[in-house]
């Protein structure tokens, strides 16, 4: 067997997770072109890379076909139920920094916490006999942050693209959606709601603990946690 380690397959996050290991006597490089999705692992024996796109990577730690994967802590807890059951976090990496938050239109003057959010809604049922409409892609975090909140009459829409565009197109009367700086959702006439995001994430070197090991790769994983101080 080999231990797997699961990295971003392009972009930014992957040259920052490349940058990471490397400050940490890992080598990480690709195989090939841009357009393979092989690479290689120098620094420490035993440890063969694998390149994934971040959605991917809490599906394929959750099945225990990669040992290791470097992934949002959003994307973690968002596509794994019970996610703590399936996976442990290693180290947080200090980059892709990002918060998941709510946001309503700026022009709603009087909605600025989920109390007034909940008001809001149930005067919007009465007014059009629908649910107020929140466009994300995150159901489960969203879903469990309103319920903490006492917000219960809402409908979640799916979006799967520019979910601050959503508002001003008319598919949704607010979002849920993750931000670095706010500058989209202030460019969209969006505002946060104050109560603190849904989530705060970065990028996360999490173990599966479902993925096997013998005695020889145990060894390996080890050795690889403690080379990078986890």
């Amino acid at each position: 067997m080999t231990v797997k380690l699961g990295v971003p397959s392009k972009g930014r996050l992957m040259e920052k997770t490349f940058d990471w290991f490397g400050q940490h006597g890992v080598t990480l490089s690709r195989a090939g072109s841009d357009r393979e999705y092989a690479g290689a692992v120098d620094g420490i024996e035993g440890v063969a890379l694998i390149l994934l796109s971040a959605g991917e990577m809490p599906r394929e730690l959750a099945a225990g076909r990669i040992h290791f994967g470097v992934t949002g802590t959003d994307l973690v807890q968002e596509k794994l139920p019970l996610w703590d059951q399936m996976v442990e976090p290693v180290q947080e990496l200090g980059f892709g920094f990002a918060d998941l938050v709510l946001a309503v239109p700026k022009a709603w003057v009087d909605v600025d916490t989920l109390d007034d959010l909940d008001a809001v809604a149930t005067a919007f049922r009465q007014a059009h006999g629908m649910r107020l409409r929140i466009a994300t892609k995150y159901h489960r975090l969203v879903r469990e942050y309103l319920r903490q909140g006492g917000v219960a009459d809402y409908a979640l829409v799916d979006s799967q693209g520019a979910t601050e565009g959503t508002v001003a197109n008319e598919t949704a009367e607010a979002i849920a959606d993750i931000t670095s700086s706010g500058e989209t959702l202030r460019a969209n006439h969006l505002k946060i709601l104050c109560d603190g995001p849904v989530l705060r994430s970065q990028a996360t070197l999490w173990r599966s603990r479902a993925a096997a090991l013998d005695k020889v790769d145990r060894q390996i994983a080890e050795q690889l946690i403690a080379q990078i101080g986890g």
